[in-house]
């Protein structure tokens, strides 16, 4: 089952490997995502565009993609991140690189003491 799943979701990310008939997936410019301080309990939703680096604390978030599936399909959104951390005096530290998927949170979590990312979604601009 466990395999199944790994390769239904690498077809998902690559928009491909599915029927002739279906559609694609469709790429979005904006990632929403909840983001959490543990330390001091804040939380907030961001919309990231992508290729434009966020600061939320210590971090820096990169969305470089973010899919969705079409509307014929079962509503999933996908987003390929790229997270670093920056202390003073230290080089950015790599934390998390890959795809998160807003259905599965879990599946794809970010391991990190202070912060947590989930995806909620993706969209065509940002919030005003």
């Amino acid at each position: 089952m466990r395999r199944f799943l790994a390769v239904a979701l690498l077809a998902f990310c690559l928009g491909g490997i599915l029927p002739a008939q279906a559609a694609p997936n469709e790429e979005r410019p904006v990632a929403t995502l909840r983001a959490l301080d543990k330390i001091t309990a804040r939380v907030e939703e961001i919309d990231i565009p992508t290729e434009q680096p966020y600061t939320f604390g210590t971090i820096v978030i990169t969305v470089h993609s973010c899919r969705v599936t079409p509307p014929e399909e079962t509503p999933e959104s996908a987003a390929f991140l790229e997270v670093s951390e920056f202390k003073n005096g230290v080089e950015e530290t790599p934390v998390y690189k890959g795809w998160m998927f807003a259905s599965s949170p879990a599946l794809s979590a970010m391991e990190h003491p202070v912060y947590d990312l989930w995806l909620i979604g993706c969209k065509d601009k940002v919030k005003e």
